[in-house]
């Protein structure tokens, strides 16, 4: 799927606040579709799998569909598996092939720990959902959450590796969701004007900025590794999904504008990538604007912009 620039412009200027809510209800639908699926397998598995790659969205997605289903009467909670991270020997850790631990490895992960929880959630069991500080890169159990999940009951554990066959072949009952924001967007000639990864680095280097204090240059230096991950890791095992969906909006090139550009002309000149980035800078330009103070209450973008 692809999106006309076109089309997008005129939506803004004939009703930016219409068009806005048109495409998160699109997006809620995705949701609506998700959630009947999950209620439809609830017998085989209470176990939901979400995954996709950085800047898709998952934890908002998570939490709406945690949402939906309690509308339902479905108990539900949401699990980001970031908490099954382990603390790798550094002698022992994958590395990149310029030598740097991969933190997005599915062997950062405690695959073991994930499988056996997905059997005991199955069984109707307790299990202890960890927490891992990231600032300490160390688990803290004394932190950790206990959860069980009952009949009517449900668990999301959303996360880049959800759909690794090292956890699905063991646990194929569960219910598989694969999102990511996918389309790019065409001019009248029918070319790429803006692509669907800028839309994912924009994403990622505003939630940085805002929640991580990470600037642009050190998003830039993650963003090689982070790609490289997704081919490898992710993308590989989205078509065993019950469900792919896009979670792009239409409307968010308007908006992303406004926080995304300030953050990404202050890259150094000496920043291998600073020619891309200043395309993508100037892509934005071909967007109509939308104030930032008209977004609706429960748009996916909050999860970047706060």
């Amino acid at each position: 799927m692809a999106y006309q620039l076109q089309e997008i412009n005129s939506a803004v200027r004939r009703d930016p606040v219409g068009f806005m809510e048109e495409c998160d209800q699109h997006y809620q639908d995705n949701i609506s579709r998700c959630a009947d699926l999950i209620c439809k397998n609830m017998k085989e598995s209470p176990v939901v799998l979400l995954s996709g790659p950085s800047g898709s969205g998952k934890t908002t997605t998570a939490e709406n569909l945690r949402q939906e289903l309690e509308r339902r009467g479905i108990g539900s909670h949401a699990v980001s598996m970031d908490d099954y991270f382990v603390r790798q020997d550094p002698s022992l850790a994958p590395r990149t092939p310029d030598g740097a631990i991969d933190y997005e490895s599915p062997k950062m992960m405690d695959l073991a720990l994930l499988d056996e929880h997905f059997a005991k959630l199955a069984k109707g069991e307790w299990v202890l959902v960890p927490r891992f500080e990231f600032a300490r890169q160390m688990r803290n159990d004394s932190k950790g959450t206990p959860l069980k999940v009952g009949k009517d009951e449900i668990a999301i554990f959303e996360g880049i590796h959800a759909l690794n066959t090292q956890l699905t072949s063991r646990h194929p009952e569960a219910t598989r969701l694969y999102i990511s924001a996918r389309s790019d967007v065409l001019g009248e000639d029918g070319q790429v004007v803006f692509k669907a990864t800028w839309l994912r680095l924009a994403r990622r280097a505003v939630r940085d900025y805002n929640f991580r204090g990470t600037d642009i240059s050190g998003t830039l230096d993650m963003w090689a590794n982070v790609r490289r991950g997704e081919k490898l890791y992710i993308s590989p095992y989205k078509d065993t999904a019950h469900i792919l969906f896009d979670s792009s909006l239409a409307y968010e090139m308007p908006v992303m504008a406004s926080y995304a550009r300030p953050i990404m002309t202050a890259v150094q000149d000496d920043n291998a990538r600073r020619h891309e980035l200043l395309d993508m800078v100037a892509a934005f330009d071909n967007f109509e604007p939308i104030d930032p103070k008209t977004i609706p209450d429960a748009s996916l973008l909050h999860e970047f912009i706060g």
